[in-house]
């Protein structure tokens, strides 16, 4: 895809997540179909969910329905709220000797009494399809083979969709968060992108946002960034969602000024379910010893 905006009332081109990401699941089931032809393995997820968050219990249905369009078994292992750090630890430490898994998602936050990153570095690194152990971080940030945070995976994957080089392009990320904003930043700045930090706490926060020739929103505030405030012509990845189908942008304004932005819903998540699902695939192939 070429990246030129449309003329029409000067409205930003939409970076359509839900194509990009069917085009990779599509390549994602081909792949799978191989390996079981060829290893007779077949890829295998496992879905850790602590309690019944409404949001959280619709997240891991919509991955594991997307698992079965791309050829890969969904494991799905509830666990009640009350469950101890202990007990989690427990169970993704049984799921990382399991030689039937190959990818392990703990959907998370996983509620206020778990010390969350306990939880995830009982996950086996060669298992951490959702990149968020801290070796998975390391990786990231010396640009290293591993798995990516799905999120940062799939806004490189967008861009790259649409021929948007960061090379030397000012890049703006406001967010800081270990799963989101900062790997994103790294991976941009491995494309030679010059990166700068924000958050909710940043002063002077929109002029920094005008600088950005790309700007990445991940700070989980509806609209946080004004429309007035984005660069004429530049790219606009909003990776937030809030109550309302609202994003961390201010859409409407900012499309009149951007040249590429994504839509919310539609734009970064699909690119989020696509790359867990490519990564596990990437997981089985090297657990079985078929990778390249």
């Amino acid at each position: 895809m070429t990246a030129q905006p449309t003329t029409e009332n000067r409205t930003a081109q939409l970076m359509d997540g839900s194509a990009v990401a069917r085009r990779i699941v599509e390549r994602t089931a081909a792949r799978s179909a191989a390996l079981v032809e060829s290893a007779g393995v077949t890829p295998c997820l496992a879905t850790v969910l602590v309690g019944e968050d409404p949001a959280s219990v619709t997240y891991v249905k919509m991955k594991r329905n997307r698992c079965a369009k791309a050829g890969i078994l969904s494991r799905h292992v509830p666990l009640p709220a009350t469950t101890t750090t202990e007990e989690l630890v427990a169970t993704l430490t049984e799921l990382s000797a399991d030689p039937t898994v190959h990818g392990i998602l703990l959907q998370h936050p996983v509620g206020p009494h778990i010390d969350e990153r306990a939880a995830f570095e009982a996950i086996a690194p060669e298992k951490d399809v959702d990149g968020v152990t801290m070796r998975s971080f390391a990786a990231m940030g010396f640009a290293l083979p591993g798995f990516a945070s799905c999120t940062p995976g799939g806004i490189m994957r967008l861009l790259d969709a649409y021929d948007v080089d960061p090379t030397g392009k000012r890049a703006v990320v406001v967010g800081r968060s270990a799963i989101l904003g900062k790997p994103v930043g790294m991976m941009l700045l491995a494309r030679d992108a010059t990166v700068t930090y924000c958050h909710s706490r940043t002063r002077e926060l929109s002029s920094l946002v005008r600088e950005a020739d790309i700007l990445v929103a991940a700070v989980g505030r509806p609209e946080f960034i004004r429309g007035a405030d984005i660069k004429p012509g530049a790219v606009v990845i909003d990776a937030g969602y809030n109550e309302g189908n609202v994003g961390d942008v201010e859409f409407a304004a900012a499309a009149e000024r951007a040249s590429l932005i994504t839509p919310v819903p539609g734009g970064v998540g699909p690119m989020t379910i696509a790359v867990l699902l490519e990564q596990t695939l990437d997981a089985a192939e090297r657990l079985s010893g078929t990778s390249a």
